[in-house]
């Protein structure tokens, strides 16, 4: 069986499904019936019209299901006799299905969830293993999630902020389980783009490949973090790169922009220079004004204020530190690394021992508490007196 066609197929037949009059989650469960079938059955007598096949099946499943509930009868009567089999239409409404996954009355996590079953077409064991949590509680999350959006009908453009927001979650949701998150995040976003001419959808695109380039160097053979300063930019993906870079630089030629943009502009500085010291930390100072002024937001402003260190002098660095919120994640690491840069070494181990009690993750806390062991080693061999644990 070919996993990677069952998958492309199962959006299209699930809008199939719900453009004829199917509530959302009794499509899926049906579509879900459809694709069991076609395992047990396409090994031995595959079809010529795959799409056709699965909508068929998947439509008699639905009604089968409809028959049993007296409660569905007058949705069946709406919906009309079974459409005769042949070829599958040719419209493609996956594009709603991104909409509605990412509803506004889900909760992120949820959304994603559901993404990843309706739109990408993974099972609920492969969802339940990439976010490490039992099959049954990833089954409630999706029970509840489709319970949550069944009805709603889209009579007007959906919000493709919130599908992006969805899209960058999963992305950034790690490489756990028998699913690599990040590779599945670019596969939605490239069909997305696919779909929709927009420039964030491209801007977050680019974003992500720019990103996965970097990921081969991200960490050591004994699972270590690596800094991007001491990355080797041997192993970055260069493929990946050229391909971010000509999304953005289209994207970017719209002349309307938007974040993702704006974090696809710094990474592909990153990604130019051919050395950490070659970095134009300039520029980046200058995108994340830009962006700071498109999102407001305090981590953008935690972010400046370490690229500003790199480009005026760690003191710069520090006085752009002093006015972001001390209680953010990862405050008390920036000024570890500004103090360090200004010779403050006493401090910055102090602030490093810190910053690892307050790790989000056990890789970061671990590098932490490395970067302050450094330090207070190279104090001891100067006669000077340790901080930290």
């Amino acid at each position: 069986m070919d996993e990677a066609l069952l998958r492309s197929l199962t959006p299209g037949v699930l809008t199939a499904l719900v453009r004829r009059g199917a509530d959302f989650a009794a499509a899926e469960d049906a579509v879900q019936d459809a694709l069991v079938e076609a395992l047990r059955v396409w090994p031995a007598d595959p079809p010529t019209d795959a799409k056709g096949w699965l909508v068929t099946v998947a439509w008699r499943k639905f009604l089968d299901t409809a028959r049993s509930d007296a409660a569905r009868r007058r949705r069946e009567d709406r919906a009309g006799g079974e459409p005769a089999p042949g070829p599958a239409p040719a419209a493609d409404d996956t594009l709603r299905l991104y909409f509605l996954c990412a509803h506004p009355a889900l909760t992120p996590s949820s959304a994603a969830a559901l993404t990843l079953r309706a739109v990408g077409g993974l099972t609920t064991r492969q969802i339940a293993r990439a976010y490490l949590v039992p099959e049954a509680t990833m089954a409630q999350r999706i029970s509840r999630a489709k319970r949550t959006v069944s009805g709603v009908r889209f009579d007007r453009p959906g919000d493709v902020a919130t599908v992006l927001r969805v899209l960058y979650l999963v992305f950034n949701e790690g490489y756990s389980g028998d699913v690599d998150l990040a590779a599945e995040a670019i596969r939605l976003t490239r069909q997305l783009a696919a779909r929709t001419d927009h420039p964030e959808v491209a801007g977050l695109l680019a974003l992500m490949l720019l990103h996965h380039a970097r990921r081969a160097a991200r960490t050591a053979s004994d699972g270590s973090l690596v800094p991007l300063a001491e990355q080797d930019r041997g192993r970055w993906d260069t493929s990946l790169i050229a391909e971010g870079i000509g999304i953005l630089q289209a994207a970017l030629a719209r002349d309307r922009l938007g974040e993702y943009q704006a974090q696809a502009a710094i990474a592909a500085l990153h990604a130019d220079a051919r050395t950490a010291a070659e970095t134009d930390w300039v520029q980046i100072v200058e995108w994340y004004d830009e962006l700071a002024r498109l999102t407001g937001s305090p981590v953008v402003l935690l972010n400046r204020a370490v690229a500003v260190g790199e480009a005026d002098g760690p003191r710069a660095g520090l006085a752009a530190l002093a006015s972001v919120d001390g209680s953010l994640p990862r405050h008390t690491a920036v000024a570890a690394y500004l103090h360090e840069r200004d010779g403050d070494l006493a401090g910055a181990a102090r602030l490093y021992a810190e910053a690892a009690h307050k790790a989000p993750s056990l890789a970061e806390r671990d590098h932490l508490t490395r970067q302050a062991a450094r330090l207070n080693t190279r104090l001891r061999g100067a006669g000077g007196r340790p901080d930290g644990p």
